[in-house]
């Protein structure tokens, strides 16, 4: 980004804060460039803050940002960078933030975070830029409320995004959304998805063929990740001698697989394996990721 578009960026930006611009611009640089901080006041030491630590609190409580069209302003800026037929990767996660003290804050849920904790729930759907690196852009960062849930806020949130994406969408999320909840929440919104499922999960194959007599059935063979007793014929296998960051892998693939209560959403489940093993001798524990979509899986983005 040269710096002519960088400052009309930062300017579309500024514009989109609404109220307490001034102090909220300088707030969001402080943060950026701040390494460590133990609290909130800290970031008005930065040399980019200009006022005084209290309208640190106050840029916090008067900004009302427009979250709708900085989101479209983030989008406008990785489509100049991508060609209109190359996926656009955001990843989607469930935050939980403790506030067991906090007895007077409105509308704090159970979360679990190692345990379950009293406190409130995030849901952030973030652009992952590169294959490597650990930096992102988060498009919509929002609170999950008591009468939603993480499923709901991060389904809505991924069809906003794909309403407005010139390109086409690969969501990646964790075990959480490995469900058929996540499958059926989906099924309306044009992105293709790829989530890591627990091992105790089930999935079942396509029925056989209707036998003329009862009613058709809507599930076959049931197949557990976690029990290889249960696991059917593979469909592909593809093995890489020599992978950059993972060295010898197997991927293993199983095609027209679906959840019990999401029968008519078909899910390719994919089985990751290192075959080296760890420093200690033990094998690495194998990933197991399922793929929702029509279009093909980029290679790399199984093998992040």
């Amino acid at each position: 980004m040269n710096s002519e578009r960088l400052k009309d960026f930062r300017q579309a930006a500024y514009e989109l804060l609404v109220k307490a611009k001034d102090a909220t611009f300088e707030l969001m640089d402080a943060v950026m460039t701040t390494r460590n901080a133990a609290c909130l006041a800290e970031f008005s030491l930065n040399p980019l803050f200009h006022r005084q630590w209290p309208s640190v609190y106050e840029a916090l409580q008067d900004c009302r940002p427009d979250r709708k069209k900085l989101m479209l302003l983030y989008l406008e800026q990785l489509q100049e960078e991508a060609s209109s037929t190359e996926h656009v990767l955001v990843a989607i996660d469930h935050t939980a933030w403790g506030r067991p003290d906090a007895k007077t804050l409105q509308d704090r849920t159970h979360e679990y975070h190692k345990g379950v904790i009293i406190g409130q729930g995030y849901s952030t759907i973030a652009w992952i830029p590169e294959a490597e690196g650990s930096w992102a852009l988060p498009l919509l960062h929002e609170r999950i409320s008591s009468w939603s849930s993480p499923i709901e806020k991060a389904a809505s949130q991924l069809k906003l995004v794909c309403e407005q994406s010139v390109n086409p969408v690969l969501a990646v999320l964790d075990r959480e959304y490995g469900n058929a909840n996540w499958v059926l929440a989906q099924a309306d919104i044009q992105a293709d998805c790829l989530m890591r499922v627990r091992k105790n999960a089930c999935l079942w194959s396509a029925p056989p063929a209707y036998s003329g007599r009862g009613r058709p059935r809507k599930h076959g063979q049931k197949m557990r990740p976690g029990d290889p007793t249960t696991w059917l014929q593979t469909d592909t296998v593809i093995e890489i001698d020599e992978h950059p960051g993972l060295g010898q892998v197997r991927v293993s693939q199983w095609l027209d697989l679906h959840f019990y209560r999401a029968p008519e959403q078909g899910v390719n489940l994919i089985l990751v394996e290192r075959m080296k093993p760890m420093s200690n001798g033990q094998p690495f524990p194998p990933l197991w990721l399922a793929w929702v979509g029509e279009r093909t899986l980029p290679k790399r983005n199984c093998l992040v």
